[in-house]
């Protein structure tokens, strides 16, 4: 029984799930069986003997190492965490990180300018709001009985 076995992991992954498949073809608890061998064993990834953690982490290892190559450039003193590698060609490289940095400078005039006008806009409308306000009738209109904000009188009370 070893010998399959030993015979099946040489063989891989691929060997076990024909193996479980053919199991569950012929008589369902074998393939059931199998299945449960598989992860309780650790073989197919999983259950208390995989070694699951271990990959993950060095799956995450080689990925943190992988952005920190692409994050600088060693034979370099350029980074290019803007995303963009060295194309090899100097003068491309540089004329690249000139027009960056001009988009970067534009974006953010262009970005001051529309809180400039988001400020002039909601500035506007308030005014509108209190232009209207003032110009109410004082005794109120039916709507302004419908529990709308009433400022309070000069001892500080509000208005019922």
């Amino acid at each position: 029984m070893s010998e399959l076995v030993a015979k099946l992991d040489d063989l891989g992954q691929a060997a076990w799930i024909a193996v479980m498949v053919l199991g569950f073809v012929l008589f369902w608890p074998v393939g059931l069986a199998i299945l449960a061998y598989l992860i309780w064993s650790g073989r197919m990834g999983c259950g208390r003997n995989s070694s699951w953690g271990s990959r993950w982490e060095r799956k995450m290892q080689k990925f943190q190492d992988k952005m920190d190559r692409w994050g600088s450039n060693p034979n370099s003193q350029r980074s290019y965490a803007a995303g963009f590698s060295p194309s090899g060609n100097r003068a491309f490289d540089d004329y690249r990180e000139a027009t960056m940095k001009r988009l970067e400078e534009e974006f953010g005039e262009f970005k001051s300018f529309l809180d400039k006008l988001r400020e002039a806009k909601d500035k506007q409308e308030f005014e509108q709001f209190m232009n209207d306000r003032r110009n109410r009738p004082a005794g109120g209109t039916a709507s302004d009985a419908g529990g709308g904000f009433m400022p309070p009188t000069s001892s500080g009370q509000f208005r019922p």
